[in-house]
């Protein structure tokens, strides 16, 4: 009797074992698809997919911070759904480049949701953190359009739907500070012209309309130098 108990506890324990391994093995089996988007993201974004898709690292840097001189702007960090309606608006023409579209194109939608992700998730290098030159006086014509609009014209001001700061709101409101003031400007003067029109109900194709060209030059200034908040910054 005493061997028949001990045989039947090393079989339960055996079970246990076994159950646990099952367990565990059913848990990596489903995250599988996860690990896989992961790889793939990363992949494209070094190596580009093998469809047509450049590397997204080429212009927007290795760490996703952007290349500020070329105006190509920082997706470390943004917000994933953000991410992904530039890529579909690319993809589908709603927003223009020549570059952008060709890669967009050639993404399929679950890539274009992959990169998004993967980008969102980027920590933001501590040295892109830092103002890229001097911060302007309140009372300079950026920083009053920014933070206080002009009125008499109808333009509200930038960090009203922005955030304090230019620090970004949800996924329909990108952060300015810290990008690129050549890449805000071009995109201001492309809503502007009309060649893009992907913004909620046009605001930004309205608020360019009331600015000329050294407006949209001062306010890109001025929200290029502005700190990025400390939190998922990484020395």
């Amino acid at each position: 009797m005493p061997r028949l108990d001990q045989d039947c506890a090393e079989s339960r324990q055996g079970w246990r074992v076994r159950g646990i391994g099952f367990a565990a093995c059913f848990l990596w089996l489903a995250a599988l698809p996860l690990l896989a988007c992961a790889t793939d993201a990363q992949t494209i974004a070094t190596r580009g997919n093998g469809k047509g898709a450049a590397p997204c690292m080429a212009c927007h840097g290795a760490d996703g911070g952007g290349m500020a001189g070329a105006g190509n702007p920082r997706l470390a960090g943004l917000n994933a759904a953000y991410l992904q309606k530039q890529l579909d608006d690319f993809a589908s023409g709603s927003r223009v480049s020549s570059m952008m579209q060709a890669t967009a194109t050639a993404l399929g939608e679950d890539e274009r949701q992959a990169l998004a992700i993967y980008y969102s998730k980027q920590p933001i290098a501590l040295a892109r953190a830092k103002p890229t030159g001097a911060i302007l006086t309140d009372d300079s014509v950026g920083a009053v359009l920014a933070i206080r609009g002009r009125w008499s014209e109808q333009v509200p001001a930038c960090v009203q739907c922005h955030g304090p700061g230019g620090v970004g709101v949800g996924e329909h409101f990108p952060p300015l500070a810290g990008q690129s003031a050549v890449y805000i400007e071009a995109q201001l003067k492309a809503w502007q012209r009309g060649t893009r029109h992907n913004d909620p109900l046009q605001l930004m194709q309205h608020l360019s309309n009331a600015l000329s060209e050294q407006d949209m030059h001062d306010v890109a200034v001025w929200f290029a130098t502005q700190p990025l908040a400390t939190q998922g910054v990484v020395p």
